[in-house]
């Protein structure tokens, strides 16, 4: 029996992809820039690489009112209000600390969804949850868990992030895609997010004037920005390869692979407690995260 070793690779792939953006992340704040003004090209450059993708494939941007409606949602439950939480954050925690927290995903979705009526309880997702929030008290807890004890106060900031990711898993659970499959939406997402956040970052003073020097930072925002389209399309194509369970697996990489890129590329170094942490939240995930197939697929 041969094994089909394209999967696991794309697998990988992908995990390293979305595992770097978060260093990336990290270098993008390093000079000042301010949150919005690099959630709106993020959006851009995001929009521009999608409309290729949808051109290719022979689609358009739907403009119905069930559609924009999703677009606007997706849009600021999945970039705008986390990704300004992210990289407020970013410029003070290690890039390696934000790769752990933003496991809280699953933690955070899982209570949610039984709010809404949308999952049925469980216990070992409860130990899961737990588990979860035992890493996150590793990490505000022990005085040598963070290298500066200052930067406890900003791990609150940083969970705004999975809490709206996991807001968003729900909201689309809830209430469907509108007929449009996940890279139009995520297309017409960046485009209509793009249209919010230009007057946020100019009216918050935020706005990143992409003529006025392009060095690391900026390199930095552009290449996570591609990144991320990219991978995010590499992840639709795996869904239907292999499916939505095995798909899923790759929120444990992203982690993993994030804390990885920032050891080698910032070089961070980590306390045990920030290795525990990391630890339990793994197992949190691995109980938390649903197995039935047709729940992940949805």
């Amino acid at each position: 029996m041969s094994l089909n070793l394209g999967p696991m690779f794309a697998l990988l792939i992908m995990g390293a992809g979305w595992g770097i953006t978060t260093p990336l992340s990290k270098i993008a704040v390093s000079t000042g820039h301010q949150p919005l003004g690099l959630v709106f090209w993020q959006l851009v450059i995001g929009a521009v690489l999608l409309e290729a993708i949808v051109f290719v494939r022979g689609g358009r941007l739907a403009l119905g009112r069930r559609q924009i409606t999703l677009y606007l949602a997706i849009a600021l439950l999945g970039t705008i209000l986390p990704n300004t939480a992210s990289y407020r954050a970013a410029a003070h925690l290690p890039a390696g600390v934000m790769s752990i927290v933003i496991a809280m995903v699953p933690m955070f979705a899982f209570p949610i969804a039984l709010a809404l009526g949308q999952d049925r309880f469980s216990i070992a997702r409860v130990v899961g949850l737990g588990l979860g929030l035992g890493g996150v008290a590793l990490l505000v807890g022990p005085e040598a868990s963070l290298p500066d004890r200052a930067m406890v106060a900003f791990i609150p900031l940083a969970l705004i992030a999975p809490f709206f990711y996991g807001l968003e898993g729900n909201f689309v659970g809830k209430f469907g895609t509108a007929g449009l499959d996940p890279i139009e939406v995520l297309f017409g997402a960046s485009v209509f997010g793009a249209v919010l956040s230009l007057p946020l970052a100019l009216g918050f003073g935020h706005w990143l004037n992409p003529l006025g020097g392009f060095g690391a930072p900026e390199s930095a925002l552009v290449l996570s920005s591609i990144v991320h389209a990219l991978v995010y399309a590499g992840y639709v194509w795996l869904v239907g390869r292999a499916g939505a369970v095995f798909a899923a697996q790759v929120s444990y990489l992203v982690t993993i692979f994030g804390v990885g890129w920032a050891m080698l590329i910032l070089d961070e170094a980590y306390s045990g407690y920030i290795w525990g942490a990391l630890g339990l939240m793994l197992l949190g995930m691995f109980l938390v995260q649903p197995r039935d197939r047709e729940e992940v697929a949805a």
